[in-house]
């Protein structure tokens, strides 16, 4: 990027094609962490896989798929069961045109109803916060329809302006609202892609008077952003960083696995940030998990007993062929021992057994 000057590298960011892609978190039980999310929030589970050799799974959860709309990613290390939210991040919100039922719900599967769905006092916004078992906190927004039902990630930070001013030159976000309320002592402001904060996803950055330091923890992990140019991007970062604070912690370039080009920095207050091309982003997707076109419809982990399982299908299990996946951490299993059996439904298995 030799011919990259300040001024240009800066305006550019204003015009790249920015899309919010994902954020990662750690959680101490996949499983429950999935069902919670699909029967609490509504989410879909969009894929999921074990890495055994890394000592890890993860699953992608959302509203919509993740070629278009912004997903978590959870990941879950084998026997942690365990990690602390900390106080630096702050929330993730949902938008739902009624959030009394998921309120309930989350009180019925095992969640904390941290505040009853309500107004504020002389305000408009219905809204509720609740706690996932794992900690991890969600603030139900009722608004109407909007494509990006994820909505929100809320951060704390310990200087506003500055926020601010870095997510709009690093990564070319718009100042979307701000509200200062000193009888309360804090201040916010939404920043993200777009112009109308019901209909994307964003960024809620809080400053609270006199807090001069938040503790990181360990279960969140970063937000992920697409951008068309990953290096013209790290070069906007690392003039930025020069100015506000923060650094670059990945060079930009390829991973050497999936050749997707990713780079990644801190915020000044420390908080993770992944850019990744967007065409490569793509393409990763599709060469893992949607090769043939089919959905995951169920998965199992069993650390325990050394193996995970998956079925995939076209459609629902009850009414189609599908495929059951065995993985086991053992060694290669032999061609004669690969095929395990069919499976067949019938009303009467004595009948079929004459």
């Amino acid at each position: 990027m030799d011919d990259v000057t300040r001024d240009n590298v800066l305006e550019w960011v204003k015009n790249n094609t920015h899309r919010f892609l994902n954020a990662v978190i750690r959680v101490g039980d996949l499983n429950r962490t999935v069902e919670f999310y699909k029967e609490c929030f509504g989410m879909q589970l969009l894929s999921q896989k074990d890495f055994p050799e890394k000592n890890h799974s993860k699953a992608i959860v959302g509203f919509a798929p993740q070629e278009s709309h912004f997903v978590l990613e959870l990941i879950y290390v084998y026997g942690v069961e365990k990690y602390e939210v900390g106080t630096a991040w702050g929330h993730f919100g949902i938008a739902a045109e009624d959030i009394y039922p998921i309120v309930e719900k989350v009180r019925q599967l095992g969640g904390v109803v941290t505040k009853e769905p309500g107004k504020n006092e002389g305000g408009s916004q219905v809204y509720a916060f609740v706690e996932d078992p794992n900690g991890y906190s969600f603030e139900l927004l009722q608004r109407g329809p909007t494509p990006e039902p994820l909505c929100q990630i809320m951060l704390q930070v310990t200087n506003l302006d500055r926020a601010i001013s870095f997510y709009e030159k690093a990564l070319g976000m718009n100042i979307l609202f701000k509200y200062d309320s000193p009888q309360d002592q804090f201040a916010i402001a939404m920043v993200g892609y777009g112009s109308d904060q019901t209909q994307i996803t964003v960024i809620e950055l809080k400053y609270n008077y006199n807090v001069t330091e938040y503790t990181a923890g360990n279960a969140y992990v970063h937000a992920t952003i697409g951008t068309s140019d990953v290096y013209k991007s790290a070069a906007a970062v690392a003039l930025v960083t020069q100015e506000l604070g923060g650094k670059t912690v990945h060079l930009p370039g390829p991973n050497p696995i999936t050749n997707t080009k990713v780079t990644s920095f801190l915020d000044p207050d420390g908080r993770k940030t992944v850019l990744v091309d967007n065409e490569d982003y793509l393409k990763d997707i599709k060469n893992h998990g949607q090769r043939f076109g089919m959905k995951s419809l169920i998965r199992s982990d069993d650390p325990e007993r050394k193996y995970s399982e998956s079925v995939l299908g076209y459609g629902p299990e009850e009414s189609l062929f599908v495929l059951e996946l065995i993985q086991t951490v053992s060694p290669a299993v032999k061609l004669g021992q690969a095929f395990g059996h069919f499976r067949i439904a019938t009303q009467d298995v004595s009948m079929q057994l004459l």
